[in-house]
């Protein structure tokens, strides 16, 4: 049960690693959507397979699957855009505090630094002046992501159905592609890496839950406004390390501060993002996650960076998965013991 490789020097593993890279980067259109694509079959798989056992037939299992999980997903969706729409209804009340606040700010930094109202001003506008080719390179990208995530919408459903349909022939190409393994060996390996995906996208959904859950908690406790909001989009946020939990926190901060005018909610929303973010990369994540995937934290963190710099954040949510496929196929591989080694957890 074991596949035989023929060694290769470090250079060559290095140039191995560059090529692949290279594709990676380049051909990120057309892998990006087919990944997530496989990703969402492995998910779907367990699932339309109980249904066809159960004389349901392959394409009435696939559009089943799909649609409950559409429509899952798309009330989860609206529930956090009905909390946005109270959010927004309530802005120019707001605002009006918002105003005050920073008055109340520029007047303390007059008294502390004698800066006056005016020099402040000229700071601000020189500031916003400044940001003005960095504000419309943020929109040019973030109309670009929109129309990729359009595509992707597109895509999906599309790519979706037809690897589950027609996913016999995709194993008979497997079959082909690697006469030498044996049918028995790839099944295996295909069998660990479905396992591998599924494990790791409920353990992804149950991490952004329990921390959705307590930061949510948290903020109702302190009584910042919209709490559910607050919190379960700082937790979808958390797949980013240390920035997506510092870009999620100024809202709420925000919010404290303009609520309460007291500097003791902005710290109180700052002491439970940063707690919580303890518990979820020390205790969390490595629970619901790595050990599921059976690979160590480190691992995981530079396949996170890795996807990052390839890929941008669709990149962070694949590599680490793809790592899981990676650890399977290393475990099976003599010549890849040391990597296997690398990336493994704690012996069992």
């Amino acid at each position: 049960m074991q596949i035989k490789l023929p060694p290769h020097s470090f250079l060559t593993n290095l140039q191995y690693i560059f090529f692949i890279s290279v594709i990676l980067y380049f051909g990120k259109p057309l892998f990006i959507p087919l990944s997530f694509g496989i990703l969402i079959s492995c998910l779907l798989y367990p699932l339309c397979a109980w249904l066809e056992r159960h004389k349901v037939s392959r394409m009435s299992a696939i559009v089943i699957t799909l649609l409950g999980t559409t429509v899952l997903l798309g009330l989860i969706v609206i529930l956090l855009l009905n909390q946005f729409i109270r959010f927004v209804d309530e802005w120019p009340e707001l605002q009006v505090k918002l105003i005050e606040s920073s008055d109340q700010i520029s007047l303390w930094i007059t008294a502390k630094f004698e800066i006056s109202k005016d020099q402040q001003w000229l700071w601000i506008n020189k500031t916003i002046n400044d940001s003005g080719n960095t504000t419309i390179s943020f929109f040019q990208n973030l109309i670009s992501t929109t129309t990729i995530g359009a595509v992707l919408l597109i895509l999906l459903p599309i790519y979706t159905v037809l690897i589950l349909f027609y996913r016999q022939k995709w194993l008979e190409v497997l079959y082909r592609l690697f006469p030498t393994q044996g049918r028995e060996r790839i099944r295996d390996i295909l069998k660990l890496s479905i396992e591998s995906y599924y494990s790791f996208m409920k353990g992804m959904l149950l991490v952004y839950f329990i921390v959705g859950i307590l930061n949510s908690v948290g903020l109702y406790l302190l009584g910042i406004p919209h709490a559910f909001l607050f919190g379960f989009i700082a937790s979808v946020l958390t797949f980013i390390p240390y920035v997506g939990i510092l870009v999620a926190s100024l809202l709420p901060i925000s919010m404290a501060w303009i609520t309460y005018n007291s500097i003791w909610y902005p710290i109180g929303v700052i002491a439970i993002f940063t707690l919580v973010q303890y518990l979820e990369a020390n205790l969390i994540f490595p629970l619901a996650v790595s050990r599921r995937l059976k690979i160590n934290a480190l691992a995981t963190i530079l396949a996170i960076f890795a996807g990052g710099i390839l890929w941008g954040i669709a990149g962070m949510i694949l590599f680490v998965p793809f790592l899981g496929i990676l650890k399977l196929i290393a475990d099976k591989t003599p010549g890849l013991k040391t990597l296997s080694l690398f990336l493994g957890g704690e012996k069992g």
